[in-house]
């Protein structure tokens, strides 16, 4: 696997976490989520070590997920925090309004957050992630804080899943009803 020194790097814990219960739901044959790779274009390479040490993006991603879960649309994307404040410059303006489109075409949109140095984490619906957006946008704070989350939308190990999201998924459709 290419390895290079970049932020892009971060959530690669979380990533492999996810991509695990991804496998196991398909197993178990509760949901078919495919991670969706990001098209590079490697311009250094150490060739001795195999590694691609500096590459361009060829174009902006959407989310790092989607698939279905049973027959519902769904799309989200991952990331990892390490403070109690979560950035909203980790997510970009391309992955919120792909979100925003999947919504109104009867997907569920979601960011799964891990705060690594609490090993919390948190499944954020698109409409709490939308409402700091447009807090941000409209002037005010450019992130949020870990106290700011709703406490019910916190994630536990259940039953061997390394990120069980499909108890929230059902909880983000409840609420819609």
């Amino acid at each position: 696997m290419a390895t290079w020194n970049s932020r892009g790097l971060r959530g690669s814990t979380l990533e492999e976490l996810v991509n695990r219960t991804n496998e196991r739901y398909a197993e178990l044959g509760l949901a078919l989520i495919q991670k969706i790779p990001t098209p590079i274009t490697p311009v250094r390479i150490d060739k001795e070590h195999r590694h691609i040490t500096l590459a361009y993006f060829d174009k902006v991603s959407t989310v790092d997920y989607i698939g279905a879960v049973q027959g519902i649309p769904v799309c989200f994307d991952a990331k990892e925090c390490s403070a109690d404040t979560f950035p909203l410059q980790n997510v970009h303006e391309h992955q919120m309004d792909f979100m925003e489109r999947f919504e109104k075409q009867g997907g569920i949109s979601f960011l799964l957050i891990y705060y690594s140095t609490r090993e919390k984490l948190y499944y954020m619906r698109y409409s709490q992630i939308k409402r700091f957006w447009d807090r941000a946008s409209g002037g005010g704070r450019k992130s949020f804080r870990l106290g700011e989350l709703e406490p019910g939308w916190f994630m536990e190990l259940k039953n061997g899943i390394f990120v069980p999201y499909l108890d929230c998924i059902q909880k983000d459709l409840d609420c819609r009803d």
